[in-house]
């Protein structure tokens, strides 16, 4: 008779307990304080960010229907905006250089699970999308990944690899297509 197989221990969380009390204080203050706001209250919504760990330059801005999963792990750069809709599930940080732009319904998925683990622990990464770049309407962006500079990623794509700046990328995986005629010296910016 074989013996019976032994369970594997489960995996414990790797958030902290401080982590798991500021993502439930987080949600209450969301529905109560931040979504309902109307558009142009980027500062309220913006003080509410930072009073939860945000790192937003005064002129960034983040609509009311955006999902942030945590505001601690959020850094945005002059005029970067997160468009209403936006899923960001930043569990490994996510950061938007100045100028980015995220079109709604994008989804920035900020972690994935160790598949060659039988229980699938969480493993954070974060999410990089450079100075000036686009991601345009119900993109998906895995974890771990940076979008160049001046990159515009096509509606509808999905991002699972790094994508080069100063290029226009799509399809699922996304690929770059062709070079933007806009470049930094369009903007003034340095290379």
């Amino acid at each position: 008779m074989s013996e019976p197989r032994q369970q594997p221990a489960r995996a414990t969380s790797p958030h902290s307990l401080g982590n798991k009390l500021s993502r439930v204080a987080w949600a209450w203050v969301y529905v109560l304080a931040f979504r309902w706001t109307p558009r142009p209250m980027h500062a309220w919504r913006n003080l509410i960010l930072r009073m939860f760990g945000a790192d937003l330059h005064p002129t960034a801005r983040v609509y009311p229907k955006a999902v942030i999963w945590c505001p601690a792990f959020l850094k945005m750069g002059a005029h970067a905006c997160i468009a209403n809709d936006v899923d960001v599930y930043n569990v490994g940080g996510v950061e938007l250089g100045d100028h980015a732009l995220v079109s709604q319904y994008s989804y920035l998925c900020g972690a994935t699970h160790d598949h060659e683990h039988v229980d699938f622990p969480l493993v954070p990464k974060p999410i990089v999308i450079g100075a000036r770049a686009w991601v345009a309407a119900d993109v998906f962006v895995a974890a771990g990944i940076t979008i160049g500079a001046g990159a515009v990623v096509g509606a509808r794509s999905e991002v699972f690899k790094d994508l080069p700046p100063w290029q226009v990328c799509v399809g699922s995986p996304a690929r770059a297509v062709k070079p933007r005629k806009l470049g930094p010296s369009d903007y003034g910016d340095k290379e």
